[in-house]
């Protein structure tokens, strides 16, 4: 199997790891040379793609592709591997047998609070959102097109090693906003790569829910890393008062309980299914010795 993922960032990267330890070939692009180091220290072959030119190298690289992951985010003017492809995967990844979307759970819009799942109308609320759909269907013409099967990976939000609640409180970053009856879901990076290679491996065609199993309020989990550090959570902070960027407003504006049932029928076990269990996993990972 040879993998190429267009945006190895955070959770790409995880992804291509996760392919290495089956002995599978990875490539994955980046945006600078710079960030190719990082790529390269993984055992992932770099490729440098800006979202405007598909170099002869990225070309060599797609020739040989059997699996792609898609992770780059589509703009105002559309994803942009299909932009430059024009739609027409075949005619540049020859070998092609399997396509990974990666998307969000925001396409599915505000919900009240209520469960969701992959049969559900998206309903998309932000501008972010209402690409993520445009770039789903157009990825979904040409799979059928390309007579490959795809799998629309709708993710929660993404935290793991690096990127959580303990460092921010460690840091002094963390804050416990509070509006009332709001849920998030979450996934674990290394849940979404685990993900991806059972997909794969069975070649998956569809769209999968990749989240915990339980949607919680955003301060529940302050309050719980908290914990675990043997700390104060921060005071609560009331959401209408609280200064917060539009983007970071705009995600309270969606409120549901997103279920994972449809990969889990399939026999995927998640490793991190609440935010209590990988909590505690991470702090054990980043306490200081003692």
């Amino acid at each position: 199997m040879t993998l190429l993922i267009f945006g190895a960032g955070y959770s790409g990267k995880a992804i291509g790891q996760r392919f290495l330890q089956e002995g599978h070939t990875v490539f994955g692009t980046s945006r600078s040379s710079d960030k190719s180091k990082a790529l390269a220290e993984l055992g992932i072959n770099p490729l440098v793609f800006d979202g405007e030119l598909l170099s002869p190298v990225l070309l060599a690289a797609m020739e040989t592709t059997t699996h792609l992951v898609q992770s780059i985010a589509p703009g105002a003017d559309g994803d942009p591997v299909l932009r430059l492809t024009q739609g027409d995967l075949k005619a540049v990844m020859p070998n092609l047998q399997w396509i990974s979307y990666l998307s969000t759970v925001g396409v599915y819009g505000d919900h009240g609070g209520a469960w969701v799942d992959e049969d559900t109308p998206c309903k998309p609320v932000s501008v972010r959102s209402k690409e993520r759909v445009e770039a789903e269907n157009a990825w979904c013409a040409a799979a059928k097109q390309a007579d490959v099967p795809l799998a629309t990976l709708r993710l929660s939000g993404i935290y793991g090693p690096g990127r959580n609640g303990l460092l921010n409180l460690a840091q002094g970053t963390a804050r416990r906003l509070v509006k009332k009856d709001q849920v998030f879901n979450r996934i674990r990076v290394e849940d979404i790569a685990s993900a991806t290679l059972f997909l794969a491996m069975r070649k998956a065609d569809g769209i999968f829910n990749i989240t915990d199993h339980e949607p919680a309020p955003p301060q529940d989990v302050v309050t719980e890393a908290a914990r675990l550090m043997g700390i104060e959570p921060p005071p609560e902070l009331p959401f209408e008062t609280a200064e917060l960027s539009p983007m970071a407003r705009s995600f309270y504006g969606e409120n549901k309980r997103v279920k994972n049932d449809k990969i889990r029928a399939l026999g995927f076990t998640f490793a991190y299914p609440d935010y209590r269990v990988s909590l505690a996993q991470l702090w054990a990972l980043q306490r200081p010795q003692e």
